[in-house]
């Protein structure tokens, strides 16, 4: 008759096996199918504990003397609940602000913050290694600008916001909110930050309409250009589809939403601004940042070399010294000036624009910005000419006795009456 023995048992008799019989350690675990560290495992846990240890039991130790202390992971979560962008980064520099000893590490307070349900882990899609990181070794080598959306305000409209940020110290120096992000209102706060910090050696950004005339229409720098120019600034571009030249502002954008916009309404653009300004000087002046050993942007901002300041008059307005006169721009696109044509761009046709003669160099300025700028062909004793015929001004309409009707200019720029087509220019 067959009798099953359970694991116990199994265990128990290859214990006597051992320590009755004289049987060697390496022949029981041959007939019992195990390793021979495991049965001198049973042979010291019976030794221990009699019959009782030759029972399975949990392998967990009975303490951990580095596990975090309640106390401290209240703090933990209480942080994370009252700043839901603080990572465990963050947080660890604030507990060691406080004075919180012993300090846990940063995986241990990434798993407080998981078992309290205060983070979803995701895998992360590439490795650090797989990025090329970068950095200016001073403050002021290089500014990193770019416009950010999603400020919204209470009347339904969005508004943006005129970014920049040191490369070396992540000190912010532009956070200007503006309604729509136009040439003016970017270089406005362009002026803005150089007037309150000093002029940067470089400045990097996308290839936005804005910032460049690379992929634009137009034929001459635009106004971003100019004001770089004006000031000994080189003004470098991203390649296309290139985001992580500037990570930078991009993590510093990531910060913005986490922290500051996201769930927020403002009543104006005047409210958005104000809230902004106090985020932004805790930002520079307390919030430690992780890339910088844990220091807050101005401790490193504050060591850069005094700089000059933007130069005056401010490149923000658009201000001539030589001959201006004004010029209508044909459909092609050009304009004639002194008996030479000269290119202003298809897109502006039908425009009037303002034609700038100084150094020989003819500007072309469309609404206050600079849309195209040329080396003077023109014979120069035929200049004056072309000047005052663009200033020439309209003679008065002769009232008229006889009725009036009113037409619609067609897409061609005419107008029909009584049979007859007649020209009155771009509708």
């Amino acid at each position: 008759m067959l009798v099953e023995l359970n694991e116990v048992e199994q265990r128990y008799q290859a214990v006597l096996e051992v320590f009755n019989d004289g049987a060697s350690v390496t022949d029981v675990a041959r007939r019992h199918g195990v390793a021979r560290q495991t049965v001198h495992e049973w042979l010291r846990r019976y030794a221990a504990d009699g019959l009782g240890g030759l029972a399975d039991h949990s392998s967990r130790p009975l303490s951990c003397p580095h596990q975090m202390i309640p106390e401290v992971e209240a703090r933990i979560v209480e942080m994370r609940r009252a700043h839901p962008g603080w990572g465990p980064r963050t947080i660890l520099v604030w507990l060691d602000r406080a004075g919180v000893a012993p300090l846990p590490g940063r995986s241990s307070v990434e798993r407080c913050l998981i078992r309290h349900g205060l983070v979803t882990p995701q895998a992360r899609k590439r490795k650090r290694s797989d990025y090329k990181r970068w950095e200016r070794s001073r403050a002021m080598e290089l500014w990193q600008m770019d416009i950010v959306g999603g400020v919204r305000i209470v009347d339904g409209s969005e508004v943006k916001i005129v970014s920049g940020i040191d490369d070396h110290s992540r000190f912010a120096v532009s956070a200007r909110v503006v309604a729509r992000a136009t040439a003016k209102p970017v270089c406005d706060a362009l002026t803005l930050a150089m007037g309150a910090h000093g002029v940067p050696s470089q400045i990097l950004t996308d290839n936005g309409k804005v910032f460049t005339a690379r992929f634009g229409p137009g034929p001459g720098p635009v106004l971003f250009d100019k004001i770089c120019l004006d000031n000994g600034i080189k003004h470098l571009l991203t390649a296309p589809r290139s985001p992580t030249t500037t990570g930078k502002g991009e993590r510093w954008h990531k910060t913005l939403r986490r922290e500051f916009l996201d769930g927020r309404v403002f009543d104006s653009i005047a409210d958005a601004q104000a809230q902004l300004d106090a985020w932004v000087r805790h930002y520079n002046h307390e919030r430690p940042h992780q890339s910088i050993g844990g220091l807050a942007p101005i401790e490193r901002f504050q060591l850069a070399e005094p700089r000059e300041k933007p130069a005056t008059p401010l490149p923000g307005t658009t201000t001539t010294s030589g001959p201006v006169t004004t010029r209508r721009v044909s459909a092609k696109g050009t304009i004639g000036f002194a008996t030479v044509v000269y290119k202003a761009g298809a897109w502006l046709a039908g425009q009037t624009v303002e034609v700038t003669c100084e150094g020989g160099l003819v500007q072309i300025h469309h609404r206050g910005v600079l849309v195209a700028t040329h080396a003077g062909r023109h014979p120069v004793d035929k200049q004056l000419a072309g000047v005052q015929r663009g200033r020439r001004p309209q003679r008065s309409r002769p009232s008229a006795s006889s009725p009036s009707v009113t037409r619609k200019v067609d897409s061609s720029g005419n107008v029909s009456f009584a049979g007859a087509n007649y020209r009155v220019g771009s509708a």
